[in-house]
């Protein structure tokens, strides 16, 4: 299996797995100004504090993948929001995605990760994010606070400024999954993640119905596309099925590599309880 392809397998589980792990909204010519902001202020800058309607997910959801190359089951994967905490005194979901090859990928590429991140649980935007790697020989562990007052984030000792409501790897995928989604447009997102900020959109492609281990659904199909240099680039190559219904549930995702395909399947999956905030 080539490198690029044992990359695509992380990447696949920390997006969203937004992919699944990208989604931090900013609609097309819009200046600086992000979508979801709701009034500017009178220095013209988006008020921090935000409400976003969430019935989507909650507390006890999970979702377990099985990740394939081609025909190979390569490994597992899941999703879940672990618990509700308190953190910069305000309530703040504690969700995470774990990665894991099977015996026959660790006998000569092993992979376990972890990645987590704690969102505000009004305005779903992140607070903290944590990851760590262990695929093959390689190892790391990162983790940064995000000041979404102050819009910047100290990373490896520099002080980087951020857009507005900044989405990391993981928070990205909650987020999205509470926004309207139209088939034929796109959202323009903002994201920062090991260290850069991205500029990313997500094309919304087509309804389709799609069978997988946990069953057939209906689903819209979305395409996030960077327009940077970095995993996905500008001509695509991730696709990303969610569930067209209030749950958003990620049900697939695919990812074309040199040779042959990642995709990530929904195995089983238990649904959440919502909160009111």
């Amino acid at each position: 299996m080539s490198a690029r392809a044992k990359v695509s397998i992380t990447a696949l589980v920390l997006i969203g797995l937004l992919p699944i792990g990208y989604f931090s909204f900013r609609e097309l010519a819009v200046s600086n100004v992000t979508a979801d902001s709701a009034t500017l202020d009178t220095t013209g800058v988006a008020p921090f504090d935000r409400f976003v309607e969430n019935l989507a997910f909650g507390i006890g959801e999970r979702f377990n993948f099985e990740v394939k190359y081609g025909f190979i089951s390569a490994g597992t994967a899941s999703m879940e929001v672990l618990a509700l905490i308190e953190y910069q005194g305000r309530p703040c979901y504690q969700v995470a995605t774990t990665a894991r090859s099977n015996s026959f990928f660790s006998s000569f590429y092993r992979v376990e990760d972890r990645v987590e991140s704690i969102i505000d649980a009004s305005g779903l935007f992140p607070w903290r994010f944590e990851k760590h790697l262990r695929e093959g020989s390689y190892s790391s562990d990162r983790q940064y606070d995000i000041d979404q007052i102050a819009r910047r984030v100290i990373y490896k000792n520099d002080t980087l400024e951020l857009a507005p409501y900044v989405q990391d790897a993981l928070s990205t995928l909650y987020y999205v999954r509470t926004q309207p989604l139209e088939v034929g447009k796109s959202f323009f997102l903002d994201n920062f993640i090991d260290g850069k900020s991205y500029h990313l959109e997500v094309k919304v492609l087509k309804r389709e119905a799609v069978t997988v281990e946990a069953g057939t659904f209906d689903c819209l199909v979305v395409e996030p596309i960077t327009q940077s240099v970095g995993l996905f680039k500008h001509e695509g190559q991730l696709k990303v099925w969610l569930t067209d219904d209030r749950l958003r549930m990620p049900v697939l995702m695919k990812s074309k590599v040199m040779i042959g395909s990642i995709a990530v399947e929904l195995v089983d999956y238990q649904l959440g309880t919502l909160e009111e905030f």
